[in-house]
């Protein structure tokens, strides 16, 4: 029980740090395309109004990076001590990425976001407006190789297990690059950021329309928000029936658990839009269900089936039993019987699966069948949190593609401002982004239980050595010092959108009436 509360505490250690954390990221990456967006048309136009949009707006992003750059920290100082064994047995590959993102946020990144904020009058319009492209670029790599370190712990590929080190190294760079996991979750949560900071500009752009001030650099902002917003929402959208195919392929047990699909039925699938899962009794009540729809998502057919939780815990049994095969052989590996090497090489897919049994035996190889059994229910996460906070998503998706069709339709037409239901909406779902996000990720990160490499290293064996004390007590540190940063955050973005555009000149636009 003590080592469960160990492994509890350490993964909400990591969960908190990671929420407030992911609360900054998304806008960051957002707010970089629309400055670069922004100013592309000053350049182009000469117009001082596009150039104090991307001042004031960069304003806004700059208190953000930081906050974003000071709680990341955090996150990679906790992998070597919150999960030393984790690092330790996946250092090999993990390390090079964690290394390789630390040098595009900490250098690239970092150097161009000093020369956007300090080079307007040392640059030339063009030399700035390279900068900020930069900066919005090397965001994105930032973000490339954390996502590429994520994704390799959902699907590890490019990877083998040394029986001499007792490690996972890696075998090819290039399948870990291109891990088709990775790739999804980089353009997926990459454009996600693009929504959050679309919404963003959108929605504070709508209090400045309806409270009548700043108007032509209101209208200006709204415009290029709610093109690059809708230009986004729908790749989002796009990306996550990618992602939901992707994870067919190669997370079953994942996409079944945000179905809720205990049992495998004929195809093709259907989607569950409204349900109460009952994982005690193995079953979803009053399923509402739209047919063919899960089918085509993960299978992009007609007649493959979407295998159900049930026939994924059976086929995890089997799994449990060879890697205790390979468990075995691994130490007679160790104590020198070369001639298991064979055995050993047959069975080590499946070697992670024989660990899941170490969290209730010392002794893998003589486990019982009920032990098995524990095991296996073990590979299935916890269904409802997982059905629910995937819809609170794809919901929250949904309702901010209305918000940019129709922004971007009232703009067309010139008549977006006259739209004050609309315009009310839109300061009132400022927030839906980051909804979409935090439950996104959780979606991702639990539903990847009960590993933290999936089939490969289970989470209960991850944890450093640490005691509960120690935990709580930095978990109530980290919980106050992120608080006040957030606290800080919103009093100095509420600070200078109160003061407004209009600060930079004063009155400039608040009497502009011209349409953008």
């Amino acid at each position: 029980m003590f080592g469960d509360d160990i492994v509890m505490l350490s993964r909400m250690q990591f969960g908190l740090t990671a929420l407030y954390h992911f609360l900054f990221v998304p806008l960051t990456l957002g707010m970089t395309f629309i400055l670069g967006i922004m100013e592309s048309v000053y350049v182009m136009t000469g117009k001082e109004v596009y150039k104090d949009m991307v001042k004031f707006w960069g304003k806004l992003f700059g208190i953000n990076f930081a906050m974003g750059v000071t709680t990341g920290l955090t996150l990679e100082f906790q992998f070597g001590t919150n999960w030393a064994y984790y690092s330790h047995y996946v250092g090999d590959i993990f390390g090079p990425l964690l290394a390789a993102e630390g040098w595009m946020a900490f250098f690239l990144e970092s150097t161009f976001v000093g020369l956007f904020f300090f080079g307007w009058d040392r640059l030339s319009r063009v030399q700035h407006l390279v900068v900020t492209w930069l900066l919005a670029v090397g965001t994105s790599l930032s973000a490339l190789w954390i996502l590429i370190a994520n994704g390799w712990m959902q699907y590890p590929v490019g990877a083998a297990f040394n029986y001499e080190t007792l490690r996972m190294e890696m075998t090819s760079f290039a399948d870990v690059f291109f891990n088709p996991v990775a790739q999804v979750k980089f353009v997926h949560t990459v454009a996600a950021g693009y929504v959050t900071g679309s919404m963003f500009v959108l929605g504070i752009s709508s209090w400045y329309l309806l409270n009548k001030r700043d108007i032509g650099f209101a209208r200006r902002s709204f415009s290029i928000a709610s093109a690059f917003g809708l230009a986004s929402v729908l790749s989002v959208i796009v990306l996550g029936d990618e992602s939901g195919y992707t994870s067919g392929e190669t997370q079953k047990m994942k996409l079944a658990a945000i179905e809720a699909e205990w049992d495998t039925h004929p195809a093709p699938a259907g989607f569950t839009v409204f349900g109460l899962p009952d994982q005690d009794n193995q079953k979803t009540d009053m399923a509402l269900k739209v047919p063919y729809v899960l089918g085509l998502i993960a299978t992009r057919s007609i007649d493959e089936d979407v295998k159900g939780l049930k026939d994924l815990r059976e086929e995890s049994v089997v799994r449990i039993e060879n890697g205790m095969l390979a468990y075995d052989n691994l130490q007679k590996l160790r104590g020198g019987d070369l001639s298991a090497k064979a055995a050993f090489e047959a069975h080590k897919a499946d070697l992670g699966y024989g660990l899941l049994l170490k969290k209730y035996t010392d002794k893998v190889i003589d486990a019982d069948a009920a032990t098995i059994q524990k095991a296996a229910n073990d590979t299935i996460p916890k269904v409802a949190p997982l059905f629910w906070t995937f819809r609170i998503m794809v919901a929250c998706g949904f309702i901010m593609l209305f918000i940019f069709a129709m922004t971007f339709y009232y703009c067309a037409t010139r008549v977006a401002d006259q739209k004050r239901w609309l315009l009310r909406m839109a300061v009132w779902c400022i927030p839906l982004p980051w909804i979409a996000a935090e439950t996104g990720w959780f979606v991702a990160e639990v539903g990847r239980q009960p590993w933290t490499i999936s089939g490969v290293l289970p989470t209960h064996m991850s944890v450093s050595s640490l005691s509960a004390g120690q935990l709580w007590f930095s978990i109530g540190g980290f919980a106050l010092f992120y608080t006040i940063l957030l606290i800080i955050e919103m009093y100095l973005m509420l600070k200078y959108v109160r003061l407004g555009p209009s600060s930079l000149h004063t009155g400039r636009y608040c009497l502009e009436q011209q349409p953008a």
